[in-house]
């Protein structure tokens, strides 16, 4: 069965950092773009970070440009999304996502497999 199983979320004060991770399993994520994504309640899914299957090539939504940082280990069949300076805007749940393509995409109908989410919650 191929999954992706996303942690590392947790509450945080603003200004804290957070590590997620993204674990394949049942397939390997060589082959895989892996695009994160994230819902805040009310609020329609949003493209935060994607990474092509080499690693050599990375997308930022504005709003993380300079905060976020997006990178994988292919021999650890994992995607991490380090994530620096949260706001509380950054509350959201946070899926990754994965499409058998070298390169990224905005679209969450791109992307073939999905993981049930971790929740992220910046507040003091």
């Amino acid at each position: 069965q191929l999954q992706l199983v996303e942690s590392g979320g947790g509450l945080v004060q603003p200004g804290g950092s957070l590590r997620l991770s993204c674990a394949a399993s049942g397939f390997t994520l060589d082959y895989y773009a892996i695009g994160w994504f994230r819902q805040a309640p009310g609020k329609e899914r949003e493209g935060v970070s994607c990474i092509t299957t080499s690693g050599a090539s990375t997308n930022y939504a504005d709003s993380v440009k300079g905060r976020f940082t997006i990178s994988r280990d292919n021999a650890k069949n994992t995607v991490y999304l380090q994530m620096n300076s949260l706001k509380p805007e950054d509350t959201a749940i946070y899926y990754c996502a994965g499409r058998p393509y070298y390169d990224c995409s905005g679209y969450a109908y791109e992307y073939d497999y999905w993981g049930q989410g971790t929740q992220v919650t910046v507040s003091s």
